[in-house]
């Protein structure tokens, strides 16, 4: 069992949760420190991680379920745990029912409206693998759906739905689209011979990667509006320039000619988005407001 729980997790590449872990710390943080005056409570941390870790096993694991037949034609992927006989269809339906039951109990702990939007986050994370199949519209979709991390968090302490939470909710979602666009851009031959649906495989990748650009502009203006529409001060602001610097070295490392540093620049570089962003945020609104 410890062996197929870390094949499971291998398979779901758990250190992954590191792109969305940290916005939705940086969401609980500002719902707390901006709407109600207070630092989060380390309980609300801690079922935040655990809901954080539900939602995206449960998730992740459903994609490998889904796309299992794909990732068998597909030589990049065809030797994932799934389509190799590491893991059957069973164990992974196990694994997900797990994941989705942690995630629930997290949310009951946390607030009652996590429970009422349950529904939502649970039709999220199972229509993204359905809409390669049909729009190249998915890594917006995708998008959506993780952006739910820093909402959720805001959600989770403050039992409300306020501006700026919408405002980092899209910044993040454009942001996670931004770089799976990258992360497809590997798949471009693949996607067009079996007719997977995505914006490489629609456009070709030199538009995919400017479209992937403009996606992060209007993260890295997101960002910017955040500090104009909260008392966030200039260490924020510090972050928020760091987080864009690293998404324009993001662009500079991929090329449509020279595709050999995409796994560089869709990793290393933003779980260093999301890791500046909170660490910034955290500084700014507990260090410099010395709560």
């Amino acid at each position: 069992m410890i062996r197929k729980i870390g094949i499971f997790l291998e398979m779901i590449k758990f250190e992954h949760t590191i792109f969305a872990l940290p916005f939705a710390f940086m969401g609980a943080l500002l719902g707390a420190v901006v709407m109600e005056k207070r630092l989060p409570a380390w309980s609300e941390i801690g079922w935040i991680v655990l809901a954080m870790v539900g939602a995206r096993t449960a998730a992740m694991g459903l994609n490998r379920l889904i796309d299992r037949v794909i990732d068998k034609k597909n030589p990049r992927t065809r030797n994932r745990a799934i389509p190799s006989g590491l893991l059957g269809v069973g164990e992974v339906v196990l694994f997900i029912a797990v994941s989705f039951l942690v995630l629930l109990y997290a949310a009951w702990r946390l607030n009652p409206i996590c429970i009422k939007l349950m529904p939502v986050a649970v039709f999220m994370l199972v229509i993204y693998s359905y809409t390669k199949r049909f729009t190249w519209a998915c890594h917006l979709v995708l998008g959506l759906t993780i952006g739910l991390a820093p909402l959720g968090g805001w959600i989770a302490v403050t039992g409300a739905f306020d501006l700026p939470a919408w405002l980092l909710y899209v910044s993040v979602a454009f942001w996670l689209a931004g770089f799976d666009i990258i992360y497809a851009t590997q798949d471009f031959e693949f996607d067009r011979k079996e007719g997977v649906h995505s914006i490489p495989a629609r456009f070709g990748i030199a538009k995919a990667l400017w479209i992937s650009r403009a996606f992060h502009a209007v993260t890295s203006a997101g960002f910017l509006t955040l500090f104009w529409l909260t008392d966030l001060s200039w260490g924020y602001l510090i972050g928020t320039i760091a987080a864009a610097g690293i998404l324009f070295y993001e662009h500079w490392l991929v090329k449509p000619n020279d595709l050999s540093h995409v796994h560089i620049a869709f990793f290393r570089m933003n779980s260093a988005v999301s890791s500046v962003m909170f660490i910034f945020t955290l500084f700014d609104l507990v260090v410099l407001h010395r709560w």
